[in-house]
């Protein structure tokens, strides 16, 4: 007789909030493009989706824009201690705010380095996609 490991603990994927205002970000980061939104009136882009571009409160004229992936670190932690069981094997890693070339900023995890060692404030960065199964690729970045 076999006996089952009832204690592993799988990472959990993404659950949008809001699908419907969310999903293009996610179809795109499967195709390996990142997309963010901007507004057709004032040509703001903007981080995170939502209904209304928070520059000229405009909710009717946004759309999806892709953008080069390159990026700076604005700012990061290292996880030692993850909040979740699934990402126990990760530890440490990297949680990172960046700001894109095109002046938003974003959450992500800095990737491809030691991150003990290798991460500074206002490196370049790049986009790099994580497929982590058949529906969901997670964007992520590394030195550039």
């Amino acid at each position: 007789m076999t006996e089952s490991n009832t204690n592993v603990s799988l990472k959990p994927e993404p659950r949008p909030e809001v699908p419907d205002l969310t999903m293009p970000f996610w179809d795109a980061a499967k195709r390996h493009e990142l997309v963010v939104p901007r507004c057709t009136p004032c040509n703001a882009f903007f981080w995170y989706p939502r209904e209304a571009c928070p520059t000229c409160l405009r909710s009717d004229s946004w759309d999806w824009a892709k953008v080069s992936g390159n990026a700076r670190l604005h700012t990061f932690t290292i996880v030692r201690q993850p909040l979740h069981p699934g990402f126990q094997e990760e530890v440490p890693y990297a949680f990172a705010v960046v700001q894109l070339d095109e002046g938003i900023r974003m959450m992500s995890n800095i990737v491809d380095c030691d991150v003990m060692e290798d991460i500074e404030i206002d490196m370049k960065l790049e986009v790099k996609f994580d497929d982590i199964s058949d529906d969901w690729t997670l964007v992520k970045f590394k030195p550039a």
